[in-house]
């Protein structure tokens, strides 16, 4: 693996305040939204990664807008991107504060003509997701969030501060992976809660559901990567919600090979 941005330390003076950071993040998180809808319309090819997963030009074109963008306004913070980790390039190893970007998670679901696919761009700080944003392109919907900024919602109609719901008297509303899920481990899980609906939809759309009130409980029980959940984790512990592994500890980054365990993201449970 190519060591192309080598770790610095958290205390870099010339690092913005996490206003201004989130502030980066949603605007290049819109500027690949529109990248990503342009290339839906005009058309596009679906190839496969060594992993057999999908891969399209509208993953590859964000992803370089978005490493152009962070590198050019904060060279000091690496960048963890799925792109060019697939491609073999990325640093060996990151220091406190780092960069998480999913250009189009949920490529699938781009692929197939569906709206639940998202850009994904988290930071991370000793750890923990402190600040995320998060563009859903086909829903014309636009996320941010960060400790001690709160959880918004940004689109047409302006901007939204969001939070997560106590559960209804009728039950949980529950989301699930469409392409990941496990129904008889989630029905184990699931078994003896209250339950009004479960909803299988694909991509990190689930998260922001979660954080702004629509839904209450997402178990994850399949394979997902750091630049999967980063993002949407800031916004849902903004929101007032929780993701946790099924222990109870808190999901956390940085991990060798950078992927997640099974975990749990949870409302106001």
């Amino acid at each position: 693996m190519t060591l192309s941005q080598p770790p610095l330390p958290l205390s870099s003076s010339d690092i913005p305040e996490d206003r201004q950071l989130l502030a980066l993040a949603l605007k290049l998180c819109r500027e690949a939204s529109d990248i990503i809808l342009e290339i839906r319309e005009r058309g596009f090819v679906t190839s496969k990664k060594s992993d057999m997963s999908p891969v399209t030009e509208a993953d590859q074109k964000a992803e370089q807008h978005i490493l152009a963008g962070l590198r050019a306004a904060v060279p000091s913070i690496p960048v963890i991107a799925e792109e060019e980790m697939a491609a073999g390039i990325g640093p060996d190893a990151v220091g406190e504060l780092f960069w998480l970007v999913d250009p189009l998670d949920g490529t699938r679901e781009f692929a197939e003509g569906r709206k639940d696919f998202t850009v994904n761009i988290g930071l991370i700080r000793r750890d923990r997701a402190v600040l995320g944003a998060m563009a859903l392109p086909a829903w014309g919907q636009f996320y941010s969030g960060g400790e001690g900024i709160g959880a918004f919602r940004h689109d047409a109609n302006g901007d939204h501060v969001i939070h997560v719901r106590k559960v209804p008297a009728d039950g949980l509303t529950v989301f699930a992976s469409r392409h990941h899920g496990n129904a008889p481990e989630l029905a184990e899980y699931l078994n003896g809660r209250p339950i009004a609906d479960v909803h299988n939809i694909g991509s990190a759309v689930k998260f922001v559901r979660i954080a702004e009130g629509v839904g209450d409980l997402y178990p994850r029980l399949g394979p997902t990567m750091e630049w999967d959940t980063a993002a949407p984790q800031a916004i849902v512990e903004a929101a007032g919600g929780q993701i946790t592994l099924f222990d109870g500890k808190p999901l956390r980054y940085g991990k060798t090979g950078w992927k997640n365990p099974n975990f749990v993201c949870v409302g106001q449970i």
